[in-house]
Order: C-alpha cells, then sequence, then structure tokens
C-alpha cells in the first residue's frame, strides 16, 4: 500500500475535533501571504568563530622574531626618499646597501598610530565600506593580463574587457569595492591609468582602485578621483576615497614603486594595503611558521613607513602566503598549507591591531572542478581566519594570470552562499516550530502546512546559478553545464546593466581632465 493510501486511510480515523482544526490550518494556509525573500549582501559582517593556527605563545614567539628580522637583519629599501624618512624616524641606514634595521620601538610606535578599524568612502555612503572589526569586503580580481570566457577563449585583456568586469562588480551587490581587474593592453601604459580610473568613476559609485605605477600616475588619478567625487584637496585627504594595493619584492625588500606608493598614498590619507608575496619554499622558508615571519617582518616594513609618512593613515596588514609546487617552482593555491598561513595571518593581524585583507584564489587553468575546489579552500581560510578584505575574491584563474568572465559568476554564487552564512540570525521561533510539529501526523510531510506555506518564499537561498533539476529535466532544457549557465547569466547581466548617474557638468570635467593629459603625454609607469 503506497504512503498516500496509509495516510488517507489513517486520517480517516482521526477525531472530529483533530479534523476541524486539520480543516482550519489548511483554510489559513490557503489565504496566507508568504513574504518574498529580501537579500543585500552590501555590507557584511562576519559572526563566525575565527579559527587560529598557533597558540597565543607561538603567536608572540612568531611576532618577535619577525621584530628580530627587522631589528638585526633588516629590509633592504631601494627608494631614496623612503630611506631618508626611516632615517629621521631612528631607523638605521646604511646607504651602501640600502638596509633599513628597524627596531621594536619603531614598529610599536607606527602600530599604536595606525587605525584599526576605518570607513572607505563610495560616492555615495550607501557604498561606503568598513574595513576593521568584523566587516568582511569582497574584492574582485586584480591583475590579470588576459581575460577568458566561452565565446572567444583565453586572450590579451582590452579595455572594454575590464569595463565589463566593472560593470559586472557594480551589478552585484556582493562585491563591494572596484579594481582595474585585467591588464587593458589596447592602451599604452602611460594612458591606461587615466582610461582605467575614468571607467570605474563613471560606471560605479564603489570605492575606486588605484595601481601604485610611480608619483605621476598616482596623482593624475587621485585628481580624477577628487573631480568624480566633487571634492577639494583637504577634504580628499581628510578620508579615504581610493586604495592601492603594495607588494613587498620577497624576501626582505622594498622596490622603487612600492615605496613611492606608499609615501603618496600616505601624504594622502588614502587606503593602503601591505602585502608580501611569502611563497614558502620560494621566496620565504619552507615552513608556515617560518614565511609567516617573514611575511610579518616585510608587512610591519612597510606599515611602519606609511605612519611614519603620516601618522594615522589607513593601512591594512596584508598576507598572500602559500607554498609552491616543488617540481615546477609554480605558486600552489587553495592548499591546505594556504589555509593554514591564512588563519595564522589573521591572528598576526589581530595581534597588531590591523584590518586584514586575504584571498580566494586558485591555480586551475579553467573554470573547472579544480578551480572551484581551490577557490572554496582559499576562500574558506580567508572567511574562517577574520579577514576583513578577500582579494581576488571573484573572476581569479591561472595563479593570476587570467580573469574569467564564467569564473567571475561562479565566484558571485559562491561569495553570495559566504554572505547567508556569515550573517546568518538566530530566530526564536520554538513555539512555532513545536505547532507546526504537532499539526502534522508521524510519517506526514510538511509542505502544506501553515508553517511552511507563510514562509517558503523567504526560507531559504535562492541560488543565481546552481541547477537543482533532476537529470531528466536538465537533459530537457539543453543539458547546460554550470560554465554555459554563468555565461548566459553574465551576458545578461551586461545587456541589462546601466551606468549610476553622475551629473554632466562632474562628467565633462572628468573627460576634459583625461583628454587634456593624454595630450600631454600621459604619465609612464615608474619602476
Amino acid at each position: 500500500m503506497g504512503r498516500d493510501k496509509v495516510t488517507k486511510k489513517r486520517r480517516s480515523g482521526e477525531p472530529a475535533e483533530r479534523q476541524r482544526k486539520r480543516k482550519r490550518s489548511q483554510i489559513a494556509s490557503k489565504t496566507a501571504t508568504p513574504s518574498v525573500r529580501k537579500t543585500s549582501y552590501s555590507h557584511l559582517r562576519n559572526g563566525l568563530k575565527k579559527q587560529p593556527a598557533f597558540s597565543e605563545d607561538r603567536l608572540a614567539s612568531i611576532h618577535l622574531t619577525a621584530l628580530r628580522v627587522l631589528d638585526n637583519l633588516g629590509i633592504r629599501v631601494l627608494h631614496a626618499e623612503a630611506r631618508r624618512k626611516f632615517k629621521e624616524a631612528g631607523a638605521l641606514v646604511n646607504e651602501a646597501t640600502k638596509i633599513v634595521k628597524i627596531d621594536q620601538t619603531l614598529i610599536e610606535q607606527a602600530l599604536a598610530s595606525a587605525p584599526s578599524q576605518f570607513t572607505l568612502h563610495g560616492a555615495i555612503m550607501e557604498k561606503d565600506v568598513v574595513l576593521g572589526g568584523d566587516s568582511l569586503v569582497l574584492c574582485p580580481v586584480i591583475g590579470p593580463p588576459y581575460v577568458s570566457d566561452l565565446d572567444h577563449g583565453r586572450r590579451p585583456g582590452t579595455l572594454e574587457d575590464t569595463r565589463n568586469f566593472i560593470r559586472l562588480s557594480e551589478h552585484f551587490d556582493v562585491i563591494h569595492v572596484q579594481t582595474t581587474n585585467v591588464e587593458s593592453q589596447d592602451i599604452p601604459t602611460q594612458f591606461r591609468h587615466l582610461k582605467t580610473t575614468e571607467s570605474q568613476l563613471t560606471l560605479s559609485r564603489k570605492p575606486p582602485f588605484i595601481y601604485s605605477r610611480g608619483a605621476s600616475q598616482v596623482l593624475q588619478a587621485f585628481e580624477m578621483v577628487r573631480i568624480a567625487r566633487g571634492l577639494s584637496i583637504n577634504q580628499f585627504c581628510e578620508r579615504p576615497f581610493c586604495y592601492t594595493s603594495i607588494n613587498t619584492n620577497s624576501p626582505r625588500q622594498l622596490d622603487m614603486p612600492m615605496c613611492q606608493g606608499i609615501i603618496d598614498f600616505a601624504e594622502a590619507g588614502q587606503m593602503l594595503i601591505i602585502t608580501p608575496f611569502t611563497l614558502a619554499g620560494a621566496m620565504a622558508p619552507i615552513t608556515i611558521s617560518g614565511a609567516l615571519i617573514l611575511q610579518h617582518a616585510e608587512a610591519l616594513a612597510g606599515i611602519a613607513l606609511s605612519q611614519i609618512v603620516r601618522p594615522g593613515a589607513p593601512v591594512v596588514y596584508g598576507s598572500f602566503t602559500s607554498n609552491v609546487d616543488m617540481k615546477s617552482g609554480s605558486p600552489a593555491f587553495g592548499t591546505p598549507e594556504f589555509v593554514s598561513a591564512a588563519f595564522g595571518a589573521g591572528q598576526l593581524a589581530r595581534h597588531v591591531g590591523l584590518p586584514w585583507r586575504g584571498s580566494a584564489a586558485t591555480s586551475s587553468n579553467l573554470p573547472d572542478g579544480q578551480a572551484v575546489y581551490e577557490t572554496a579552500m582559499s576562500a574558506w581560510g580567508t572567511v574562517l581566519g577574520g579577514a576583513n578584505f578577500m582579494m581576488h575574491s571573484a573572476g581569479w584563474l591561472e595563479g593570476g594570470l587570467t580573469a574569467s568572465m564564467e569564473k567571475f559568476i561562479m565566484d558571485v554564487e559562491f561569495l553570495q552562499m559566504f554572505s547567508e552564512i556569515v550573517q546568518w540570525k538566530q530566530i526564536d521561533d520554538d513555539e512555532a516550530a513545536f505547532k507546526a510539529i504537532a499539526s502534522i501526523d508521524p510519517g506526514g510531510h510538511f509542505f502544506g502546512s501553515d508553517h511552511t506555506l507563510s514562509r517558503y518564499r523567504s526560507a531559504f537561498y535562492e541560488p543565481l546559478l546552481s541547477d537543482w533539476s533532476n537529470f531528466g529535466t536538465w537533459t530537457e532544457m539543453g543539458s547546460k553545464t554550470t560554465s554555459v549557465r554563468a555565461n548566459e547569466i553574465w551576458k545578461r547581466a551586461l545587456q541589462d546593466f546601466e551606468p549610476p548617474f553622475m551629473d554632466n557638468a562632474i562628467s565633462d570635467e572628468l573627460k576634459d581632465f583625461v583628454a587634456r593629459r593624454t595630450l600631454e603625454g600621459g604619465a609612464p609607469p615608474e619602476s
């Protein structure tokens, strides 16, 4: 006998009062109007418990060893003005070797002045993001020279590719800041910063990214931000409106453009992310603790320079520690070592009281299964490690050499799921749940219960990309793979995209600035 017949038979023997209650419940269910689920991923707070890699004693030992590296061994600083600033602040500088030795007192002074939390401002208040505390800011891919999609394969990036990623980053509220994403290789390098900054400012209201590729480029980009946001020089310097990423040249070296970037952004009060690229076994000791000691020392050196230039300058402790494939030397991402290093980096950032930047990365060449599980592992390490800023969180492929349109959509789905998890709220509905359980006989189901029908539209996460149909239905609908569905979604998002409003006078002033600087020859990158 089937379950339906058993249920009908059981119900025919119900007491009259119970049948009347059931009938009233069914009538109420039919008339109930379930609320539609609303989502907002614009401002995330990570309520998950932060995972440690080290005991408090080991953490303190790693910190002290990093301070010993800076004090005894020092760091090579290739930039003359940066060395001068270090020396004036009390560091020991050897001009012959360009080695700067920084004592513990200088580091402690820098950490005391660096803010533990600050706001990075967008074009409107709703696009502001907080760095520090439990905040979680999600940042798309930065830096790949190549772009890929199912239609045209892997190819050099163009300005239109850059603009398309900016449009997608503006479209999805789970992405919180902008980047220049892929390199616009069809634009000469002396003009590229003008076009990519203009694109971020006209296609988005989220905080823009500016490369530190020389003072001239940075200062021109600063001027463009001031024009777009309607700011005086003083207003611009009072609060951060844009950000950059500074990478040390591991092991133990700060090169010319990175030092200049620290100086330029700190003087203007704009946000800096100081990120050593410490690959265990290659540019860092092969053990995770050893790699983190070097990472910590290099990050503290960059942070110290920012605070020497301007005490209180907004700075983020960055980490990008992973391991390499010891057979080929290629970087590996999403590994157990990456996750452990992320946990440890989060601890070190909290130990010195600074916001922390982590990453979501993969070595996969395609948006395939490897890309998914490596991105998932690295992202979980970053989120559970307590990151305030997750860089490369959408679109990254091939160890950072390629940005994929389909991978961007796959990552957005993943990021929305993360957002649901970190924002999950406990609901006190015990009494309602008890009544729902009491209304259904053993062996029955809750599909038709009032508890379900009044909540089903808003109870669960609604996927952007996932296909939950059975095999037969999926086959009838064209057997579309995840990548094919992602391809359709990014195309639809671009087709529907409308740029945010910008006053015509501001738009014209921005265009005039770009045209004028272009006629003047732009600004070549400095190295």
